[in-house]
């Protein structure tokens, strides 16, 4: 089979490459399209602290079961079929106390294991969720940075007629805020830097602020009366956001951090303090909530399909991190066409 194989960092190679045998419970995938993360950014760039070559990156994709190995969950030739990528040990404290998405050593299919930038991709059916017939195959795909955004609003213990701020307008931050409007919020705020990525918010629907235009603070405190927003999600994984947050959460806010900070940065604990503020951190997601967003990515299709902005096919997919890399800013959600 074709396949996008990370061979060294700086360096994505399409090669022939040999399916693995069909073990006992696993199926056979044969890929439609596969998504791109900041996490296969970091594998492209060499900085994944797990990772090691070679390897098929890969973790949102969807595709069709070719075959299956002794199905005992009911699976079948030709079900439409997308991952729940998370495999946990089972036996840390996370895992026997029912959080198996937090476990200590947890792994990723794509990340410690071969993923879906391929023709096909071997998966044991317990990793398996079956995919509505309404739901396009390219939105499937979005169905895992979904979760994660359905996972922040949870986490952050969100409900509703509040409002929010949701700082950073990359694919996570746009589908926080769609998760947020899905709930119930009574005004929903998102900032950025980039215009395009502002132009695209408003487009669907949302009041969008570049903050590099603008003195945040300001805008936020005059949209709130002075109060400050019940609740910032920031999704940037900046150090500017992180430290801003507090500053426009308003008193007993809650301030959610979704991004993933690549090293330590400096965040103002002191205002935390004086405002009685909650900080929360979300990481990835539970097995209910990511079900839950298959579910809903149903009824939001047409808002979904809005981030998709590139597809490129697998054949010409050696240089889609450069380009992700180099036009950011053009880029929202690129897919790889397997089929």
């Amino acid at each position: 089979m074709k396949a996008l194989v990370y061979t060294a960092p700086g360096n994505m190679e399409l090669k022939e490459w040999k399916l693995p045998e069909l073990e006992s419970g696993f199926a056979r995938i044969k890929v439609k399209y596969c998504g791109i993360c900041g996490s296969d950014m970091g594998i492209y760039a060499g900085t994944h602290p797990r990772t090691e070559a070679p390897l098929i990156p890969g973790h949102e994709f969807v595709g069709i079961i070719e075959e299956i190995n002794g199905s005992k969950r009911g699976f079948c030739k030709g079900d439409r079929v997308v991952p729940f990528p998370l495999i946990s040990c089972g036996h840390c404290i996370s895992c026997r106390s029912g959080r198996p998405y937090i476990c200590q050593t947890l792994r990723l299919i794509g990340i410690d294991f071969d993923g879906g930038m391929a023709e096909y991709a071997v998966v044991d059916e317990n990793q398996l969720v079956k995919v509505d017939d309404r739901l396009p195959d390219p939105i499937a795909a979005l169905i895992e940075p979904f979760a994660v955004a359905v996972r922040a609003v949870h986490q952050s213990k969100f409900t509703f007629l509040d409002n929010a701020l949701v700082m950073g307008a990359g694919p996570i931050g746009i589908l926080t805020a769609l998760a947020l409007r899905r709930s119930g919020a009574s005004k929903i705020i998102l900032s950025d830097i980039d215009d395009r990525r502002i132009a695209l918010c408003k487009k669907m629907g949302f009041d969008c602020v570049n903050s590099g235009d603008v003195f945040l603070p300001d805008y936020i405190s005059d949209e709130t009366g002075g109060d400050g927003m019940d609740f910032v999600f920031e999704c940037s994984g900046t150090e500017p956001a992180t430290y801003e947050a507090t500053n426009l959460a308003r008193m007993q806010g809650t301030v959610c951090m979704v991004g993933i900070h690549k090293k330590p940065h400096v965040s103002n604990l002191p205002e935390l303090s004086f405002k009685e503020q909650t900080l929360v951190a979300t990481r990835d997601y539970s097995r209910q909530e990511f079900e839950g967003a298959a579910k809903y990515a149903v009824e939001m299709k047409e808002e979904l399909e809005q981030l998709i902005s590139h597809i490129i096919p697998l054949s010409q997919a050696e240089n889609v991190f450069e380009l992700i890399k180099n036009q950011e800013g053009e880029t929202v959600k690129v897919l790889i066409d397997c089929r």
